[in-house]
Order: C-alpha cells, then structure tokens, then sequence
C-alpha cells in the first residue's frame, strides 16, 4: 500500500473513531476517500448512507475525473492500477463508479443533480463465484415529502423555541414586532429571527397536508393539518399576546406537560362566569386606584395603573391554589401596588388601612413604617373554593427583592411547622419589579437557593410588574438580557410573559402556571408586561426622561375599559352592568374612607405578619427561665456527641475523626469543656426541651476552623452521613444542620425568615469569617436591627461571627462589632433604674438586640439557652473566637453548666487582685479573645496583684449594675479600657459615654476610663506580620509597661528550665489515668494545636512562654532571649512532651480566670504549626491557632 492511502486510511479512520462520519458540521477529505481500500470505502460510504447524506456532498468534479481516469486505465489494463481500485471497480461490475460518474456527469452538463439515492453499497449477500458482494439497489421513497416533513416539524420547533421573539407583549405597541402579509393575505408575526433557514417556506402552498409530529399538540385529535392551519395555530399560540419560553428546561416531562397546557385547541377558553369574574376582579383593582388618586393626589401611594391586572392574577392563583390544597400563601413584594394588594387581595379593613393617610398617632410602641411598607396577616374564607386560607403580606424595606429571602426562609419554616415535607400546602409568592428583577444580585442568589434540600420551598411563584421602565432608566440601559426575567433560566424555571391589556391571556398564565408549580415542585414565573401610567411616584413627571413612551401612555385606555368593551361586544355583560360594578366599589371605598376618619388612633400591632399566637398570652415577659442543665444530661449528650456512629451502622470513620472523639471522650470523663462541646450542651439540651435547632452557614457542618463536625461521612460511601445530635433522646425536637451557598445576604435573609416563623426554634447562622457579614449589611440594618421597632416583629435570630485580631490580614480579623454597636438603641446617657428587682430582663426587652463578645464554653452554653427562655425574642449578636476553639485556657468544668449556674454578663477577677482589691493598681476592663493575651502579659510583667482584668462578656445592653460594682470594688486603681480592635473599631466608642455615665452616678468619683488598643485606622486590621506584632507590643506595653529586666531573666530562667526538663523526659511515658488515648505518632510530627491542646494539661511555673499570643515574638526579641537561642524548638518539644504524658492533676493559676480560673495556661511558642484543614475554604489562607 503507497504512503497516500496510508495517510487517507490513518485519516479517515480517525474520522470514524471521532464519530463524525452522518454529522452535518463535519465532512471526510474526498482525497482521502478515494485512497482508501474498497472495504473501507464501501464502510465509509454505507455510514454516509445511513446518515441521510448525499453523496454529493462528497464528490465533485475534481474526484470524478480522478476516478474516471482510473477506471479507463483499468478497463485496458486491470493491472495498470493498485490492486484495491482494481477490487473497487470488479465489485459489482463496476456499479459504484458509474453512480458516481453520472453525479460528476450531470454536473458538467449543468443538468440538476441526479436522483437524491446515495450511492448503492454492497450487501453481505455475495456471488456463487465467492466475488465482493452485490451492490443493492436505490431505495424507493418520496424524498421530497420527507423532507418537506423534516422542514415543518422545524418549523414547529422554532415557534416553541423563538416564538416568544415575535409575540405582541406591549401594550403600548412600542416594541411589537412588524407583521408580513402571507400568500394567502394573512397577518403573521414569526420573522426570519424565530424561523432562520424556513422563513421563506411559509410562503409556499399552504393548502399542503402535512402529518404533525409528536413533539406537538396543536392538532388535538388531528394528524393531519394543512400548512395554513398549521401556521395560523402556532402563530396564534406562540405569537398572540403571550410568549411562551420553557424550551430550556431539561426535562422532557415538564415540556411535555406544559405543551399539552397550552397547544392543544381552546386551551385558553373562558366561560361566560369567569370572564364576569375577571373582569369585577379588574374593575375593583382599578376603582381603588382612581379612589386612591381622587382622595389623596399629593400623597405618595405607589398605584398599580397600568398592570392593574396584576390583583386579578393574584387572585386566581389564590383560587387555584387552594383548590389544589394550599391553605397558606405568603406574599413578598416592593411598595409598588402594594396597597391594592392589601384591600383587594388580603382583604385588609379598608377603613384600617386608610386611616395610616391621616397621620394618627400610634397607641403602642415603635416607630412604625410607611402605609406601602406595611405588612399583614388575615385568615379568610375564600368564596371561590370554600376554603379557608391564611394569606401573610410580609412587611419589607424599600430595598427592592431583598424580602425575597425572607420570605423564603418564612414559607420553609411554615412547612416545617405543618409537616409539609413537599409544599403542598404553603405556596410563596413574590411581586419583583422589571428593573429590580435582574439588576438586583440578591433575585439570583435567593433564586439558587430553590432546589438545595435545606432552604428549598417546593417551587415559588414569581410575578413581575414589569411597567418597562425602572425609575427613570429605558430597559435598554438597565439590563443587557433581552428580558428581563432572564435569571430565571439558571433554575429552569418556565416563564411566561403577558400582555397586560389581555386580561384572558394573563388569567390563563396564572392557572398554568399555578399548576405547574403544584405539579412539578418548581419555580415558575409570569411577567405582566404593562407600563406605568404616573411617574416612579405620583409627584413624578415622567414626560421629563420619557417624553415619547408617555405621550402614548395618557392615549391609552385603562385595561378595565377595555376589557369591558369587549365583553360588551361579545354579550357577556351591558354597559349598565359595567357602571354598576364601578357604582358598587366606589361606594365600598367610600364607607371605608368615612370609618377611617371616625378613628382616633392607630396601633402598629395590627399590620403585624408573625403573629404567634399563645406565645405572649399569660407569659411573664420580665421571667428569664434558669439556663442551667442537669449533670445527667451534660453526660448523655457529651458521651453520644464524643462516640462514632454504633456499630449497627456499619459506618466508616476518618481516622483524625476517630481521634478528635477521643479527645471529646476524654474531656467528658473530666468534667471539662471546650467551645464544641459547650456549644453541643446547648443544642442537646433544648433538643431535649422540644425547642427545635437549625445551624446553617458557610461549612458550618465540619466549622470554619475544623472544630465541630456535628455531621461525619462515611469514608467509603457517598451521601452516607450521620449526626450525633440527632440521635440524643427518641422524642427530641428536630437538629438541623446544613452547609449553605456561598452566600451571606440571601443566606442570613432566609434564616431570619425561618425565625420569624415561630418563637420555639433556636435558628443560628454561622459567618464563615465575621468580615463577610457585611456583605448582607442590607438584611442587618433593614430587618434584623430594625425590624421590631418598624414592624412589631420579634425574633430570636443567632449570628456568630468569628472575629479576633490574630494577623490575618484585613478580611479575616473583624467582624466589626462597632457597626453592630452603633445600631443598638439604648440611650448611653441615661443610667437606667438599676434598683429594679428586674433589671437586667426589663434591660433585655428594651433594647434592640444583645451583642456578646464571649470568652467561656459554659457562657456560650448559657447564652444560647437564655434566648429560647425569655418571655420575648431578641437577636443575639455574638463574636465568636478562632484561636479560642482549642486554647487551653479556653475551658469550663462541668460545674458552670449546672442548675445552679446562669449567664455572666461580666466575669470578675477572681485571682490574686480579686482577692486583695486595696493593692490593686490598674482595673481593665476588656471583651472577648484580649483577655488571654492580658491574662498571659500580667503574668509574664509580673503583675498578678496589681493589676485586675473583668471580662465584659455582655456589651449590649450595657451591665452599669456590675461595672459599678467593680468601680467600688476597686476605689484606687486607674481605669482601662483594653481592646485589641482599632480605637475607631471595637467595642470603644460605645463603651466610652456609658463607662462616663456609669462614673457620673457616683458623685464622689472622680476617675475615667482611658483607652488602651491600637490606633485608629481605615482598615479593619494590617496585613504585614511584622507591623501586626509591633501593634500587639505597644498595646501591651500601654496596660503593663516595659519588660524590666528582673522580667527578662526570669524568663530566660524559665526557658533554660524547659530545656533540662526537655532533655531528661522519657518520650514514652505510659499515659495516665484518665481516658483512651490516640496513638503515639512519632516526636518530630507532634503539634500544638487542635483538640490535643487538652484541657487536663498541668500549668508550666510562671513565666513559661506560651503559643497563644505574639507578644511571644517580641519578648523572645529582648535580650533575654540571647541566652536561649532555642528556645523555639525546644518549647515545641516540650509541648509535645507534655501533651504525651497528658497529666491529670490541675494546677491552680495565680491570675484572674474567673470561671476557668483552673484551667491551665498553655505552653507559647514562637511559631505555631499550621493545620491545613484550619483553611477559609476560598482563598487558601489558613488561621493560626494556638
């Protein structure tokens, strides 16, 4: 074989291994075809033949006259050619090279090509003489019917692809699309964009009979329709007043259902009664409006003219649904048409409602919120089905869709309340805005949460007003989609867009689309194309931005008009019948304004949206229940929360997992706690009270910082996890705990919904850092801050936000309390009655929020119990620690859980200045993680009695009882205020005027509180290492002064301490008493970190550097260090040394640990050993922890 058909065979099998060989954008090298051997050609050819391609496709003139050169040469001379033409031509007598050469023939004689068979190939059937085998003959068949056939049913495809392109959405006419007249006189609207290659065949015989494919039902029970019927069908579907867009949904069942919905002949029809219905729907909607404009045309109303027909969809998926079995819908939506919603859809008294235009003054407390604002809860009968539903308008912000979340995370709670575990009886609704729709990024962040198990709703209906302006801006400058619903498809959702002015075509999309979504579980939208007859408000001018669209707008008729002209037309009803619906609703409207005007006052309780019903009837608001838990049930739930799955689950666990539940284990058996199992303490215990729990958050599963792991997964088996607080008692409330989107407004938007849904559920959520929390500052300030004091609605919402300066740079440090600080409505110049026997609950009441900055497990412990036991609901704001999770310090026996412990607002020094107050010199106060950097720097400075640290646990409301208290305990000592935070961030400027109102009580006292903490600064904390240390330094040396060189020496003792011991010490010595133990691993991969920083760990002498804090660094830096150079290794010896012996006895502390004064302090290095599970998850940086 020559070297060119090796290179056509090695080309063209290439092709047939790609599998290109019948597809239309691929095509063989017709060199390359011609080199191959028969076989091969014959196979290439056969395959051309099956895919329906024409062998002229392949052959031109070129290739003809190669071959026919060939075969001349070889009918002289068989010989003369390569033995495989010579075999090609002797196959059936040459037959395949005649079919070409009459194609080649044909074509130089300009005649049209030959009969469209591809060439024959040979059979399997082969001669008596054992030759190739015989060529078949042409099939028979009428290739042009079938094409024909092929073009309509593309033709049908394009109308269900593209029609929505060519539908008449605008009511305005403004961007309706251009009709062409037909051969026969008829108006068609598809165009060259929805049809492409076969727009000209529409403009062939349409009396030509065509058999429907079964991707279509216009035919209903025809196979058969004309072109004409066929296109005058589609056109009317596809192309009338609604576009249809469902053909990117993937599954094919959805499609199949929705064609059926909408293809089939009089899918749309209405009888007589519904049309009536419709069109008293519509009138009384826009009756409301034009009453609205009449009685107060200077006041701001934002009205509905122009989609008016948006109350009558509303209304119908209302009807629909409830006969389809929902009994509770839930509406969110902006200010826009939002009091017609109101009367007309939620049925709010109407003298209620327009008394909030005669600026009556409140009976009840808050600052209350506009009438557009406004939400609303009635249950009432609905006279269409006869049933009973619940309807909630859920009160929202000017912030347009950031309700949506919201709402969502109310419905999903509501299933969760009724056991609908597949939405078939709670149904969202949301009412966007076209601009707001896609330029707001919170629609695709809330949209992406419809299908994730633990935030889905079962489907939402999606409605937008869509009035073709945003504000002031053309669409054609707010959004570069075509439509403006577009973000739908990333959920496959169907959408719908109506015309406004086809009050039937807009009913018809409500009922498809309501069951569509009862159906099939999933998210469905209808876009109401209309406009907006006044301005963004009624005092707008919009002739100023939209002089054209308006001109157009003051011409057009009111869709309820129209509409009764219509049916006027079709003897549906009289022009008299028309007046007296518009006489009926005025009068209504007008005995509403009259009651409205006897009413003296208003109260803010009534537009409430979260009522919860005999949760505050005979409750002592001012009663905190006890927080403490039983010793019995610590045990029960530390021993299940430090166990692996039981045997009987045959489920495979990680080893590191294995070994941190050892580590639980142990500390279970001594009584201690660290933060994971003080936080489980909680969880358990009000699982085992019926409180239902719900974490959710960004890795919130494992914790940011590998802490948790509440659920465990099976190490050889996918989706196979369990959780050990779901299996505590066997009448436990529901532990739900799950990761979340990357995403903190739409995340911490829902879990707020979720609150406000019940007061008997602890819903928390977990910032991944506490620096992304600002990215959902909208849901804080808007709802969470808020929300009680605009709307009366309470809630026991949990944030915890990790937040401690550690040198991580600017978006890993702060969780910026003073922003949360600030938004805490306490008044910081007024000393509240401290006398009172319920102070601190009366405090909690009536404060906005609680902020905490926690420093124990059990504080924690006691924190979270608190909110689920007080006669009221309020946020709680909690700075959770990093480096805290495992330091050593960071412990609580199992005596601050119990019945006799409560939550400490403050925790007092309880060392040596504690004790002996007369002597002590500085009294500092502080918050959070800074106190273990004190409590180590008074101890290394040698000022344990002369200096006192009081931890303020709770910063908002503010303790003036205790801090008073610590004022008096402490008559002689300076006053400070530590903080690791920057002087503009932090807890500072609140603390400040409420330290100086606590001074002012006292009118002998003559000190103030001065600051101590890093300098001011626009960003949140220093990214360079070295800066970050000099910072911590000369914060530490503010409080406690200068090393003196007695301090250095003795440290440099204490180091060269270490280092005998170090080197003396048996690196096996058998462990003590006192729990399983994980295997020794070999010295050089010890690590001071995680769970192996036990709380049992005996305190080094005083002095003993430590790894927790980087003043170890700067202190390692002084002349003392000189003496030990290393000391670095060396301690991290000695910390692996003693975490092997792991001794049990406890040694007592000289310093002030208040609670945890027990614990011991750990051993500081100078560089800590990174975990690399301790990563952020998205950019690879990984915390430093102790």
């Amino acid at each position: 074989m020559n070297q060119c058909r090796v290179r056509g065979l090695v080309l063209i099998r290439r092709d047939l291994a790609r599998g290109l060989l019948g597809c239309s954008r691929h095509h063989i090298q017709q060199e390359h075809l011609l080199l191959l051997q028969p076989q091969l050609a014959r196979l290439t050819l056969r395959c051309i033949h099956r895919s329906g391609k024409d062998v002229e496709t392949f052959v031109n003139g070129c290739s003809a006259n190669y071959i026919e050169g060939l075969y001349t040469k070889w009918k002289k001379d068989p010989e003369s050619v390569d033995e495989s033409w010579d075999e090609f031509f002797r196959g059936g007598d040459g037959a395949s090279y005649r079919k070409l050469l009459r194609i080649s023939d044909s074509r130089k004689r300009g005649v049209g090509a030959v009969d469209k068979a591809v060439i024959p190939l040979h059979t399997e059937t082969r001669s008596a003489s054992g030759g190739a085998p015989a060529a078949a003959p042409a099939p028979a068949g009428d290739w042009k019917s079938i094409d024909d056939h092929h073009t309509i049913q593309a033709i049908i495809r394009a109308y269900q692809m593209r029609g929505h392109l060519a539908a008449r959405l605008d009511p305005l006419g403004i961007i309706n699309p251009t009709q062409k007249t037909s051969m026969d006189g008829s108006q068609r609207s598809a165009s060259e964009q929805v049809l492409r290659q076969h727009y000209r065949y529409i403009f062939n015989d349409l009396n030509a009979n065509f058999k429907l494919p079964p991707s279509t039902r216009i035919g209903g029970g025809e196979e058969f329709l004309p072109l004409r019927e066929i296109l005058d069908r589609l056109e009317r579907i596809y192309c009338g007043h609604i576009g249809f867009e469902y053909m990117h949904i993937y599954s094919l069942s959805k499609i199949t259902w929705l064609r059926d919905r909408i293809e089939k002949p009089n899918a749309f029809a209405l009888d007589k009664d519904e049309k009536k219905l419709i069109l008293e729907r519509l009138v009384r909607a826009t009756v409301f409006e034009n009453f609205l404009a009449k009685k107060l045309p200077s006041e701001k109303r934002f009205g509905l003219e122009g989609c008016d027909i948006m109350i009558p969809v509303i209304k119908e998926v209302v009807d629909r649904s409830t006969e389809l079995g929902i009994e509770s819908i839930l509406i969110g939506m902006a200010h826009r048409g939002r009091l017609n919603v109101l009367a007309n859809v939620c049925h709010k008294s109407i003298s209620d409602l327009l008394a909030q235009f005669h600026g009556l003054k409140a009976e009840d407390s808050g600052s209350g919120d506009v009438k557009y604002h406004l939400g609303v809860f009635q249950e009432r009968l609905n006279r269409q089905t006869s049933k009973m539903v619940r309807i909630t308008v859920v009160a929202n912000p000017s912030h347009l869709e950031y309700v949506n979340p919201v709402l969502l995370g109310k419905a999903r709670a509501e299933m969760f309340i009724r056991g609908d575990a597949k939405g078939n009886q709670v149904l969202p609704i949301i009412i966007h805005g076209d601009a707001s729709f896609c330029g707001q990024g919170v629609v695709f962040e809330s949209m992406h949460l419809s299908d994730l198990p633990n935030y889905t709703t079962h489907g939402t209906m999606h409605i937008v007003a869509n009035n073709q302006v945003g504000f002031t801006t053309d669409p054609r400058f707010s959004r570069s989609s075509r439509y403006c619903t577009d973000v739908a498809k990333v959920v496959n959702a169907p959408i719908f867009h109506v015309n406004a002015d086809d009050p039937e075509a807009c009913i018809n999309c409500a009922r498809i689309a309501t069951e569509y979504r009862e159906k099939f579980k999933r998210d469905v939208v209808i876009d109401i194309v209309g406009y907006r007859r006044n301005g963004h408000n009624e005092a707008d001018e919009p002739m100023f931005t939209q002089p054209l669209m308006y001109q157009r707008i003051r011409k057009q008729k009111p869709v309820a008009a129209l509409y009764s002209e219509k049916l006027t037309k079709e003897g549906v009803i009289t022009a008299a019948e028309y007046k007296g619906l518009v006489d009926r609703f005025e009068k209504m409207f007008e005995d509403g304004w009259k009651s409205s005007k006897e009413l003296k006052s208003v109260k803010h309780s009534s537009w409430i949206d979260s009522p919860w019903p005999g949760f505050f009837e005979g409750r002592d608001r001012l009663k905190i229940c006890p927080t403490g838990i039983s010793m019995d049930t610590m045990k029960r739930i530390g021993e299940t929360f430090s166990s692996p799955p039981p045997e009987d689950h045959m489920f495979e666990t990680h080893r590191g997992i294995m070994r941190i539940l050892q580590l639980r284990k142990q500390m279970v058996d001594e009584k201690v706690a660290d933060w994971a199992l003080g936080e489980a303490f909680a969880f358990g215990s009000l699982l085992k009270e019926g409180i239902h729990v719900r974490l959710s958050g960004q890795d919130v599963e494992r914790g940011t910082f590998s802490h948790r792991h509440h659920v465990l997964h099976h190490q050889s088996a996918d989706k196979v996890i369990y959780t050990a607080l779901q299996h505590l008692y066997p009448d436990q409330a529901d532990y739900s705990v799950s990761n979340s989107s990357l995403s903190e407004c739409a995340v911490l938007g829902f879990e707020h919904g979720y609150s406000m849904a019940s007061p008997h559920a602890l819903v928390i959520w977990e910032g991944q850092f506490g620096d992304f929390v600002n990215t959902a500052q909208c849901i804080i300030d808007q709802f969470i801050a808020s929300g009680e004091t605009k709307w009366v609605r309470q809630s026991g919402m949990v944030l915890l936000l990790p937040h401690s300066m550690e040198g991580m740079g600017p978006e890993h440090s702060s969780g910026r309390p003073e922003r949360f600080l600030q938004l805490s409505d306490d008044d910081p110049d007024v000393y509240p009655d401290t006398c009172d026997a319920d102070f601190v609950a009366r405090q909690l009441l009536n404060i906005n929020w609680i902020v905490t900055n926690l420093t124990t497990p059990a504080n924690l412990c006691h924190a979270l119990r608190r909110q689920m036991m007080m006669g009221f609901r309020k946020p709680l704001i909690n700075f959770s620690p990093k480096s805290l999770l495992r330091h050593p310090m960071a412990r609580s026996p199992f005596k601050d859980f119990n019945e006799c412990s409560s939550f400490q607002r403050i925790i007092p020094d309880t060392g040596a200045a504690g004790k002996n107050p007369g002597n002590v010199k500085k009294l500092v106060f502080c918050s959070g993680k800074v106190y273990y950097d004190l409590f180590q720097e008074r101890d290394d400075h040698e000022q344990v009695d002369k200096v006192a640290l009081v931890r303020v646990e709770q910063l908002c409301p503010f303790p003036y009882d205790l801090i008073n208290e610590q004022f008096a305990l402490y008559p002689k000592a300076e006053l400070m205020w530590a903080q690791e935070e920057h002087k503009n961030s932090g807890g500072w400027s609140y603390v400040q005027p409420r330290f100086d109102t606590a001074l002012l009580k006292n009118e002998k006292e003559t000190r103030c509180v001065s600051y101590h903490g890093r300098p001011p600064s626009s960003s949140p904390a220093t990214g360079n290492k070295v800066q970050h240390k000099t910072e911590y330094k000369d914060f530490i040396t503010s409080v406690f002064g200068e090393l003196t060189p007695a301090n250095k020496k003795r440290l440099a003792d204490k180091v060269k301490a270490q280092q005998q011991k170090a080197k003396s010490a048996s690196p096996k010595d058998p462990p003590k008493k006192g729990g399983d133990k994980p295997p020794a691993a070999k010295p050089a991969k010890k690590r001071v970190d995680t769970e192996a920083a036990a709380p049992v760990l005996k305190r080094p002498p005083r002095g003993t550097p430590k790894g927790a804090s980087p003043v170890a660094e700067n202190k390692r830096a002084q002349p003392a260090a000189k003496e030990a150079p290393e000391e670095s290794g060396v301690t991290r010896i000695i910390a692996s040394k003693v975490l092997r012996n792991r001794s049990t006895s406890r040694g007592s502390s000289k310093g002030d640990v208040g609670k945890t004064s027990q614990s011991p302090t750990p051993t500081r290095s100078k560089r800590e050993p990174k975990d690399p599970t301790q990563g952020e998850g998205g950019d690879g940086q990984t915390p430093k922890l102790p």
